[in-house]
């Protein structure tokens, strides 16, 4: 099952990049580094409920 998830900076805590995930093959939160306007550069990004 396909779920629509959120992406949040580590840093600023801004929610940047909204994506899809499979919770069964990944059911632990996902976690990718990724470009922050707001922080303007590359930085942590960890889901979000």
């Amino acid at each position: 099952m396909r779920v629509r998830i959120t992406l949040s900076c580590t840093e600023c805590k801004q929610r940047n990049y909204n994506t899809m995930k499979d919770k069964k093959t990944h059911p632990d939160r996902m976690e990718t580094k990724k470009y922050c306007r707001f922080c303007k550069r590359h930085t942590v990004h960890k889901e979000t409920r």
